[in-house]
């Protein structure tokens, strides 16, 4: 039977690791100086303010960096320092024994999305995507996103209102919540992190992409049957959207809408998750209630 993951309290420790690209030394120390505000301990790995070309470190590094943290039962949670790319190339080394037996919160996002699908997907673990380092810094900075880390880390149960939108589709809904970055979810389908939305909450968020691309990946999951059977969408944050000389003719609500559209499920869009200083943290493989209306709820059960 799998263990319970414990909340935090003030003397734990926190693991920070880099898993993915690289991030230097002097933007982690905002996110050091709020975690040790709260009372926690850390434990900075070898992979936080290292390179390596595209990396916080090699393969080998970040996969050793990443299984010590895994295995150590002194170690309460896990929060990447960034995302970047890199994930994939380590997930299926990685040796997961330990951390079923004990496991712990990871806390990231984008391509962190790699992890949050593989865990939950084959070990039914419950992750949280949360703000990394870039979160921390003062241009970056959101009260309640912030505050919203620290109050999933302790335990408190998630309780969002937030304003609605114009292209929502109002209804209620009750199902785990899965997902993340929309290209990380393209990604994983048919592999061994593929994850299944059926009867479930699914969000998606984005950045830097081009509108075509966009498009493509929405079809990708539309044909894999990804989107036929949810109980709901959360449409986050789709920042810095490029398009051609030539435009591409939908916006980015335009084109997810034109997918969900034939279905029957609640859509909230511009909810306050993703590449953005509003990103408030979400506890993934939880159960939660989805309400859209005058507003939208989105309360974990």
């Amino acid at each position: 039977m799998q263990s319970p993951i414990d909340f935090l309290k003030a003397g734990d420790t926190i693991g920070i690791m880099c898993p993915a690209g690289a991030v230097s030394s002097e933007k982690m120390e905002a996110m050091y100086i709020q975690l040790r505000k709260w009372g926690y301990n850390l434990k900075i790995g070898k992979t936080v303010g290292s390179s390596y070309f595209k990396y916080s470190a090699t393969d080998a590094e970040r996969l050793k960096d990443l299984q010590q943290m895994l295995d150590d039962k002194h170690i309460k949670a896990i929060l990447f320092g960034r995302g970047g790319y890199g994930c994939v190339r380590i997930i299926d080394d990685l040796d997961f024994t330990t951390f079923k037996k004990h496991p712990k919160w990871l806390l990231g996002y984008s391509d962190i999305t790699c992890l949050h699908g593989h865990i939950h997907s084959n070990y039914n673990i419950p992750t949280i995507h949360g703000q990394m380092s870039g979160g921390y810094q003062a241009n970056d900075w959101d009260q309640d996103s912030i505050d919203s880390i620290q109050k999933v880390l302790s335990g408190d149960k998630i309780d969002y209102v937030v304003a609605s939108s114009a292209m929502n589709r109002n209804g209620q809904a009750e199902g785990q919540l899965v997902g993340g970055n929309l290209a990380l979810i393209s990604d994983l389908i048919g592999t061994k992190s593929d994850i299944d939305t059926n009867g479930k909450i699914l969000f998606i968020e984005e950045i830097g992409e081009y509108a075509y691309n966009i498009d493509r990946m929405m079809w990708q999951l539309l044909r894999a049957s990804k989107l036929d059977k949810l109980a709901g969408l959360i449409v986050g944050g789709f920042t810095d959207t490029q398009d051609n000389e030539t435009p591409f003719g939908k916006t980015e609500k335009e084109i997810v809408w034109e997918k969900v559209k034939n279905f029957k499920y609640p859509v909230a869009f511009d909810f306050p998750v993703g590449h953005q200083a509003e990103n408030l943290a979400l506890k993934i493989g939880v159960p939660y209630k989805f309400e859209v209306g005058a507003d939208v709820k989105l309360i974990e059960l």
